[in-house]
């Protein structure tokens, strides 16, 4: 069966790719089983995620709802402008730890992103279940294959040699401050209890911002996105702008999913916005209880890790 997929390179149009698929041999490096629904670019998208639920389905009455609805209430209330201008400025020293990439792909072994309705398994499972899904459709883009496997890195934070901070200040979508919440945040009605809610001075729907000014610009809640931002940036990767734009903005689903935000955004911004789209899919639906084999994929992530990093990054 060939498909269509609408592909962009990075600084380019986008262009139409063919992939051609047989369900009986979707099968990758490292032992990802692709399920057998197929979207219309390539990817496979399944029914139900690892719980059988659909995805992203804040309502479903699992055993992890009331630990999401916790975190988004705490995430909600504590993540104000004045906050997340002071993290900014704490971790972006980069004095915490001095380690290789896939030394914090290790690490993620320790963490389970307590937002995620969608999965409980460690991380580097998640990362590498991302990576290997996308590397199937798009081969020759290894520096998407690479920012698939790091996005997620800056969960390092929830551990105690990065400061051990609270689940609320590390994961779960991301949202603008200095401005308005709009409405398609997930559980938006707890805003209300957050400080910057009656704030005159941010408030309204640009706040503290211009329209157009550019996402650069935009103080975003404060976590793993905008930390790894940071360390990919101040180690002088090489990894291009949508690869970076991706790792920031990721969890941002107000703007991915439903829109909102786009008077914000400038020109690169809605270019990088093609691969941020391009990226989400694999990063929400690769999700499954069918685990990577991390040795027989590893000489090939390292391989990239050397291209596009320095051997030991400050973070």
């Amino acid at each position: 069966m060939t498909l269509l997929v609408a592909q962009t390179e990075h600084g380019a149009e986008v262009e139409n790719k063919k992939v051609t698929t047989d369900a009986e041999d979707l099968f990758l490096d490292g032992g990802f089983d692709v399920p057998k629904n197929v979207s219309n670019d390539g990817f496979v998208v399944p029914g139900n995620n690892a719980f059988g639920n659909s995805f992203r389905d804040y309502s479903a009455e699992t055993e992890r709802k009331k630990i999401v609805e916790e975190l988004y209430r705490q995430s909600h209330i504590n993540q104000t402008y004045d906050f997340v201008k002071k993290m900014r400025e704490e971790y972006g020293k980069l004095n915490k730890v001095e380690m290789s990439i896939w030394e914090s792909c290790e690490l993620l072994n320790e963490v389970v992103d307590d937002s995620d309705p969608d999965l409980d398994e460690p991380q580097i499972q998640h990362l590498l279940q991302t990576a290997e899904a996308i590397r199937k459709d798009y081969p020759n883009e290894d520096w998407l294959h690479l920012t698939a496997l790091i996005h997620d890195l800056g969960k390092v934070l929830l551990l105690p040699s990065f400061g051990g901070l609270p689940q609320w200040a590390v994961v779960g979508d991301t949202f603008p401050l200095g401005c308005a919440f709009d409405e398609s945040n997930v559980l938006y009605e707890q805003f209300k209890g957050n400080p910057d809610y009656n704030n005159p001075a941010y408030n309204t729907k640009n706040g503290v911002y211009s329209e157009g000014c550019g996402l650069d610009n935009v103080v975003m809640s404060w976590g793993h996105d905008d930390y790894m931002y940071l360390v990919a940036k101040e180690n002088k990767t090489t990894l291009p702008s949508a690869a970076l734009f991706i790792i920031r903005y990721h969890s941002f689903y107000p703007l991915h999913r439903a829109g909102a935000y786009k008077h914000l955004m400038n020109e690169e911004d809605h270019e990088n916005l093609k691969w941020l789209h391009i990226f989400n899919k694999y990063d929400l639906y690769s999700k499954s209880r069918v685990l990577i084999d991390v040795e027989k994929v590893k000489p090939y992530y390292i391989s990239l890790i050397e291209k596009y990093f320095p051997a030991k990054l400050k973070w």
